[in-house]
């Protein structure tokens, strides 16, 4: 779906790729044996080959080549069964050794394709061009003293994958739904966590607009973002960006810029380097990294259920509409959830109460599906009982918020509180009668012809029993006494 932005001179189309750098889950780095816990003290997690002591030598973590690859083969992108990695020169204070450890021409996946969907019901096909294996950085703090920074090491050899699209995407939906759709893919996988909160998963964002049928333009990189809406604002500020520059006369410079959530602006950083500016060169402390089939077919045969084939089957089988089964899907756990609550039920309505009520009642308390008070068995049971009568639709709401403040089962919080629905046709038969006699005119009126009335008196019968009466025996009983002469 194009976003075209509508300027002075005509119209400009949005051209975005990302670069998403996925923290590979693995207890140890990709070089070292350094734990990789999020959260711990300064300095608490490095080995010496991560401080750059003289004489280290890198020892490759085989969990790691299995998680890029897992994760390659879950992006429907080819394997490379030979790859090297080289070393990225550059200098920052948190990059002890003065260079990177990455892969640059010959990475471990090659090209690979993302579906995603759109809020207008259409899909698309994003293209990857690679995801390559590299080290990550430490991290610079510069809040801890008023005058000088300091350096965490903690992060520095973290396994990442960089996973780049080709620049198919030319709307922030777009980016974002395609954030979402990998992110879920990673843990399906189990290959990243997808946390952008502790910067497991960050993003780098190229930006550029053009006219149509035009050629690309300069583009410009806004460097580590980790959150989907920071990414939206940042890509709809530069965009706009890039063409008041145009159309004011002036060029984009490529360059990387940041962007300040303070402000939904982005700000320069530095200029953008170029790939002979980090004078890659072959590892020579790591000989070249080798792959058999047997490896990668052992991969295959362990990958799970992913969520285009989940959400297919979710469509086949449970007669979902498209969007129900993407949503229930995006998730691994909420698709779990939702599946042992439609064991033996009707799939639609499991469906309804699991995305409006619970998804609801999550989103307001801020907690995840993982975390939810109400058990998949409990909210089975809820939808039981009012398939078997035992209490009505407008009853089990009531109960369900009563299980979401206490966790008890619905039939126990149905019983102590006495809301079992009446079936009893003599006590709603009176009911109705003590309604009747307290409103004869509204009566007449009804059987004078103003049967809309009838939504009325179900309501003040309804009240009368405390929301009790069953309502579709209140329906034909009341009709009956209604039309009685």
């Amino acid at each position: 779906m194009v976003h075209w932005i509508e300027g002075q001179t005509g119209l400009w189309e949005i051209v975005i790729g990302l670069e998403i750098h996925a923290q590979v889950t693995s207890r140890a780095k990709l070089f070292s044996g350094a734990a990789t816990s999020f959260g711990r003290a300064p300095n608490t997690q490095v080995a010496l080959f991560d401080a750059a002591f003289p004489g280290m030598l890198p020892v490759i973590n085989a969990k790691c080549i299995e998680q890029a690859v897992r994760t390659g083969l879950g992006l429907n992108a080819h394997i490379n069964k030979y790859s090297v990695f080289a070393r990225k020169n550059y200098f920052y204070a948190d990059l002890p050794a003065g260079y990177q450890i990455s892969q640059h021409e010959l990475p471990i996946v090659g090209p690979g394709l993302v579906a995603i969907d759109l809020s207008d019901g259409t899909s698309r096909t994003i293209r990857i061009e690679r995801l390559h294996l590299e080290q990550d950085a430490g991290k610079s703090l510069h809040d801890r003293h008023p005058t000088l920074s300091f350096i965490d090491l903690n992060r520095a050899g973290v396994a990442l994958m960089e996973i780049v699209s080709q620049p198919d995407m030319h709307s922030s939906e777009e980016a974002a739904a395609y954030v979402r759709k990998l992110r879920s893919i990673l843990r399906y996988l189990g290959s990243c966590d997808g946390n952008m909160q502790e910067g497991s998963l960050r993003c780098d964002v190229n930006v550029s607009v053009r006219r149509p049928d035009e050629g690309f333009r300069t583009r410009c990189e806004i460097k580590n973002i980790n959150s989907v809406r920071f990414m939206i604002q940042a890509i709809e500020y530069e965009a706009h960006r890039h063409v008041r520059v145009y159309e004011s006369g002036g060029r984009i410079e490529q360059e990387t810029r940041l962007f300040e959530a303070s402000s939904g602006k982005t700000r320069a950083m530095r200029s953008k380097e170029m790939v002979h500016d980090y004078r890659y060169f072959p590892d020579p402390d790591l000989p070249p990294l080798t792959l058999d089939d047997a490896f990668i077919e052992d991969i295959r045969t362990s990958l799970p259920e992913l969520p285009d084939q989940k959400k297919s089957r979710f469509i086949n089988i449970y007669g979902l509409p498209a969007y129900a089964a993407g949503i229930l899907v995006e998730d691994r756990e909420t698709a779990e959830y939702y599946e042992t609550v439609a064991k033996g039920r009707d799939p639609k309505t499991v469906a309804n109460w699991v995305m409006t009520s619970l998804f609801g009642a999550l989103h307001r308390s801020g907690r995840e599906i993982s975390d939810s008070p109400i058990s998949a068995d409990h909210l089975g049971q809820l939808i039981d009982l009012i398939g078997d009568g035992t209490i009505s639709s407008h009853i089990a709401k009531s109960v369900f918020e009563s299980m979401l403040e206490t966790g008890q089962e619905p039939l126990a919080i149905v019983t102590a509180k006495g809301l079992k629905q009446v079936t009893d046709s003599k006590v709603i038969e009176q009911a109705i009668d003590a309604v009747m006699r307290r409103h004869p005119d509204k009566v007449a009126l009804y059987r004078g012809g103003q049967v809309k009335l009838l939504g009325w008196f179900i309501g003040q019968v309804m009240k009368a029993t405390d929301g009790k009466a069953n309502p579709t025996k209140l329906s034909t009983l009341l009709k009956e006494r209604l039309t009685e002469s």
